[in-house]
C-alpha cells in the first residue's frame, strides 16, 4: 500500500492507541504484524493502514528524527519531503524577510510546518485533495496553524513570499528534466516572479542552464549527502552561487560567482575532496583559494596542497605515494605494503572500483585509501591515509 486512503487516515487520526499498537506489532512481529492485529479484532483494512503508517514513520526518522512518530505520510510524500534540518533553516531565512508565505505544491505539508514554526502565516496549496488532507492532518498533529487549500500552483493567489516544491515523479518514474516537473519549472518560475520573495526546491542534479538570470542557486548537503538544490528569486537572491553544508547539525556556507577555475599544478602532500554541494555549485575554485590549493587536472575536482587546513567543505587525505594506474603493478605494490583493507575512490578515469578490487586480491593487516584520478593527462593511483 503506497498510502493510506483518506477515510482510513481519518480513522487513524481518531485512534492514537491503534497507531501505537501498530508500531509495536511491527517491531515485535515484522511480516506477521497484520495477523497479530487481525487476531486482536482490528478490521483488516484499518490494520493495514495503521501498519503502513508505522512503517513509513520508521523510515521517516532519517529525515525527521523524533518528529516522525506523530506525522502522517504517503510513500511518495515522504520521498520528496525535505529533511527537517533543511526545511527549518530555509523557513528561518524566509522569516527574516516576510511575515506570510504561500507554500505551493505543499504535498504532505512538512515544509509548511517549518514555516509556521518559524512564525510565518502559511497558506499551503496542493492540487490533490487527498494529499491536502495529509497536510491538514500534519498541521493538526503538530499543533501549528496552517491553512490548506486545493488549487493549481500556477493560479493560486500568492502572499508577498512564496515557496514551491514541484513534483518530480510521474507514477514510479523520476523526472530529471525540469520541463517534466509538475508544474513545469519554466511556468512555475514565471509564476513565482510575480511575488517579492520566492524560492523553489529542485533535485540536486539540476543543470546550471536552468538557473535564471539574477537568481541565486544553492546546493545543500547534509553529512556529505547532497540532498537538494534551491533557486532563490527576486529579493531572495543574495549571491550567485551558494553551497550550504550541514555537518553534525552545524551549518556552513561557501558563496561565490561559480565562474572561476582553480589553478592547475602537481600532486602535493595533501588531497582534498570537495563536498558534493561545493562541486555542484561550481565553487571548487573558491574553495581552492581558501585552502591555498590547486587541481592536478582542470576537469577534476580533487584539490592538492602542501598545507593541511581544517574545512567543513572537503575531506582530506595525506598522499603517501603516487603510482601509475596499472592493476598488475598496483597488486604487487599493495602486497608489499601488506594492505588488505582498501577504500578505492575514482574521479576522471572511468575505472570500476569493484572490478579493480577483484584484480588486486588484497591481503594483509593494513588499511589505506587508493585514489584513481588524472594528473595532467596521465592516469595515476594515489595511495593515501586519512588525516
Amino acid at each position: 500500500m503506497e498510502h493510506v486512503e483518506t477515510s482510513l487516515l481519518t480513522a487513524l487520526q481518531a485512534d492514537p492507541g491503534l497507531q501505537t499498537r501498530a508500531a509495536e506489532a511491527l517491531r515485535a512481529h515484522g511480516d506477521r504484524a497484520p495477523l497479530a492485529l487481525r487476531k486482536a479484532g482490528i478490521d483488516p483494512a484499518l490494520a493495514a493502514a495503521a501498519l503502513t503508517l508505522a512503517d513509513l514513520r520508521e523510515h521517516a526518522k532519517a529525515k525527521f528524527g523524533d518528529r516522525a512518530a506523530k506525522l502522517y505520510f504517503t510513500r511518495a510524500g515522504l520521498e520528496q519531503a525535505t529533511r527537517w534540518v533543511v526545511a527549518e533553516r530555509r523557513a528561518a531565512r524566509f522569516a527574516r524577510h516576510a511575515d506570510a508565505v504561500t507554500d505551493l505544491c505543499c504535498g504532505i505539508g512538512t515544509e509548511a510546518l517549518a514555516f509556521a514554526e518559524a512564525g510565518l502565516a502559511v497558506e499551503a496549496v496542493d492540487m490533490d485533495e487527498d494529499t491536502a488532507q495529509y497536510a491538514r492532518a500534519n498541521a493538526e498533529a503538530t499543533g501549528v496553524e496552517v491553512t490548506v487549500t486545493v488549487d493549481d500552483a500556477l493560479r493560486a493567489p500568492l502572499a508577498n513570499a512564496a515557496f514551491a516544491d514541484p513534483a518530480r515523479r510521474s507514477g514510479s518514474t523520476r523526472n530529471f528534466n525540469p520541463a517534466d516537473y509538475s508544474p513545469p519549472l519554466d511556468e512555475l518560475l514565471t509564476r513565482l516572479n510575480q511575488t517579492r520573495y520566492a524560492a523553489v526546491k529542485l533535485g540536486p542534479g539540476i543543470g546550471h542552464d536552468w538557473v535564471p538570470q539574477g537568481a541565486e542557486a544553492e546546493w545543500v548537503s547534509v553529512d556529505r549527502d547532497v540532498v537538494e538544490a534551491c533557486l532563490w528569486l527576486g529579493e531572495a537572491a543574495e549571491v550567485r552561487r551558494r553551497a550550504s553544508v550541514c555537518k553534525a547539525g552545524e551549518w556552513h556556507e561557501l558563496t561565490g560567482e561559480g565562474r572561476d577555475r582553480a589553478e592547475v599544478g602537481e600532486v602535493a602532500q595533501y588531497l582534498y575532496e570537495p563536498d558534493g554541494a561545493v562541486i555542484r555549485a561550481g565553487l571548487v575554485a573558491e574553495l581552492a583559494q581558501d585552502l591555498n590549493a590547486h587541481t592536478a587536472n582542470e576537469k577534476i575536482a580533487y584539490l592538492y596542497s602542501d598545507t593541511l587546513k581544517a574545512t567543513p567543505f572537503a575531506r582530506a587525505w595525506k598522499v603517501e605515494e603516487v603510482w601509475p594506474l596499472h592493476p598488475k603493478k598496483l597488486k604487487a605494490l599493495l602486497a608489499q605494503r601488506e594492505i588488505g583493507r582498501l577504500t578505492i575512490k575514482q574521479r576522471g578515469t572511468g575505472l570500476d572500483p569493484a572490478a579493480l578490487r577483484k584484480q588486486l586480491k588484497l591481503k594483509g593487516p593494513r588499511e589505506a585509501t587508493l585514489v584513481a584520478t588524472r594528473v595532467g593527462e596521465s592516469h595515476a593511483a594515489l595511495l593515501c591515509s586519512e588525516t
